[in-house]
């Protein structure tokens, strides 16, 4: 049996800057990962990270902006606190020896993002996660810790409502293992691959999210998934808000510029909702092009700026579209980017089990609300991240000492190893496909009541499926059929979560548009929903939405 004072589950943004700062309190820590940490999905981030440094902005700015971006369903308290910590946290990461866009006058340069009431995008070309990711695995590899790569998480293990442990699948030997811990920090990131036009990487399984809910935990606000509005149209790829904050356009296949018409006062800066919304109705009224896409032009900012503010772009879309961002229009459509909901926490991480915290995507403070903003994630990582690391250390200094049930771990995996006992039964990879094309149809930028109640049956026919799956593959060495199935089985869980949520809140609100409830209902619905797994399935319950300053309005750009 394997024993850590603090485990942290997830090696990128969010998990590095956790198991720092438990390091730094003190205490002993593991970091278990599925991937190298240089792979992990905050290094795909592109556009930049927020921090009100300029002289004509302002951090209460950046708090009203955040306020209104998240349709009013963001908790003010956590808001606040979010973006005073933006520019210590941003000069800290500097330090730390990331690279960023310089002004002409030597200043941290910014661009312009949609939603912000200013430039405060602060970047490195548009490789903001992989720079702010390679910076902290060399400032965390100054310290002392032990790394676990390529184990995949399984379960949590739980008594008296007190986290034990974690249970885990090293792929390289072919064994389960109980891993005694204090406390536990998930910081496994998104879940977007349960849609199947996502932007998210294949490893964004939602690992700690599902194995948080199965042990217990609420899940909060899992209804509010964001679609980023520009993916490049074949593949997915994610073409980031930056190339729009660098001037880019959106034009229909009529050669207007279709924004215009959805927010007049900041065209193609707007919300990431409301830009989603408006390519979706340009097509669904016959006004994209053939393929059902609009154009993204940056044709007019000049070979020089498009080619050093946006190379990773340009790598892009001439590797992946054969298409030259320089001479030619890139042809987009939403695609799935970013989960709002996640395990329910505080400020500090604590979520509603002792001793387990969470941080980054994987956790719901709630500072995004119904709808994020861009730049806001891969601060939240860090801002977050360190809050969970700080907790997650005070818990350890005075908990008891883990205990972990006599045969607990043949208990943990007896059904997951019936799995490679069966001769008959379904491959988990065609649940995965059948999973992901009923959320991409039934559960996406427009909802209504019938589609959600047929997510609903479909989704949960999928669930009595997979009891039945097969692992067809027995070898004990990096067995990725195995892996597989454990993932489609986290997802499934969590995609049931989703359309349940977005069947029960009537109202449209942020990402969740309902066509049969297209007006926000404060009245009936200013409240977080909270998901705890039951029997049955999710057993949903409300909470309140923290104020302080601002109240509800209606939210135009």
């Amino acid at each position: 049996m394997l024993k850590h004072e603090v485990v942290v589950v997830g090696a990128g943004l969010a998990g590095q800057r956790a198991a720092l700062a438990a390091i730094e309190a003190g205490r002993e820590v593991a970091v278990f990962s599925k991937l190298h940490p240089l792979r992990s999905h905050s290094g795909a981030a592109q556009g930049g990270i927020n921090a009100a440094v300029g002289k004509e902005d302002s951090v209460d700015t950046h708090i009203y902006d955040t306020v209104k971006g998240s349709d009013y369903l963001g908790d003010q308290d956590a808001i606040e606190f979010f973006c005073q910590a933006a520019g210590p946290t941003v000069v800290e990461m500097e330090h730390f020896g990331t690279i960023f866009n310089r002004g002409e006058d030597g200043s941290l340069a910014r661009r312009p993002f949609g939603g912000a009431g200013f430039p405060r995008t602060i970047y490195a070309a548009d490789r903001t996660g992989l720079a702010l990711l390679q910076a902290l695995w060399e400032r965390l590899g100054t310290e002392e810790f032990t790394l676990y790569e390529e184990w995949d998480l399984t379960s949590l293990v739980v008594r008296d409502g007190a986290v034990q442990g974690i249970v885990a699948f090293d792929r390289r030997k072919g064994d389960f293992a109980q891993v005694a811990a204090k406390a536990v920090v998930m910081a496994t990131g998104p879940f977007g691959r349960v849609y199947g036009r996502t932007t998210n990487a294949h490893s964004c399984t939602g690992d700690g999210v599902a194995a948080a809910y199965a042990a217990g935990a609420a899940l909060k606000d899992m209804e509010f998934v964001q679609f980023h509005p520009t993916a490049l149209m074949e593949s997915g790829i994610l073409i980031t808000e930056g190339a729009r904050g660098e001037g880019g356009i959106l034009k229909n296949a009529l050669g207007e510029r279709m924004m215009a018409k959805y927010a007049p006062h900041v065209f193609d800066l707007a919300s990431r909702d409301v830009v989603s919304r408006a390519i979706v109705t340009e097509v669904l009224e016959g006004r994209g092009f053939p393929g059902d896409y609009v154009h993204l032009e940056l044709m007019h900012l000049g070979k020089e700026k498009i080619e050093s503010r946006l190379q990773e772009i340009c790598d892009f879309t001439r590797n992946f579209a054969g298409i030259d961002p320089v001479t030619q229009p890139i042809p987009v459509f939403p695609a799935q980017h970013y989960m709002m909901g996640g395990i329910s926490t505080d400020i500090h991480g604590a979520t509603t089990l002792r001793g387990l915290f969470a941080a980054g995507e994987a956790a719901c403070v709630s500072i995004h609300g119904a709808n994020r903003l861009g730049g806001n994630s891969l601060l939240e990582t860090l801002v977050f991240g360190k809050e969970a690391g700080i907790a997650a250390a005070a818990y350890a200094v005075s908990a008891t000492a883990p205990s972990l049930p006599e045969g607990g771990l043949d208990v943990a995996t007896a059904p997951i190893r019936a799995w490679s006992r069966r001769t008959e039964g379904e491959d988990p990879s065609v649940l995965r496909t059948e999973m992901q094309r009923v959320m991409d149809r039934y559960v996406g930028i427009y909802r209504n009541e019938s589609d959600l109640l047929e997510g609903i049956r479909r989704v949960r026919e999928l669930k009595k499926r997979f009891a039945q799956i097969r692992v067809v593959d027995q070898s004990p060495v990096y067995n990725l059929n195995l892996s597989d199935a454990l993932e489609v089985g986290h997802m499934l869980e969590l995609a049931e979560a989703i359309v349940v949520g977005a069947y029960a809140r009537t109202e449209s609100r942020g990402a969740h548009a309902r066509r049969d409830y297209p007006v926000r209902d404060d009245a009936r619905w200013m409240k977080h929903t909270l998901a705890v797994r039951g029997p049955d399935g999710p057993k949903l319950s409300y909470s309140p939405v923290a104020y302080t300053r601002w109240e509800p309005k209606e939210r135009v750009y």
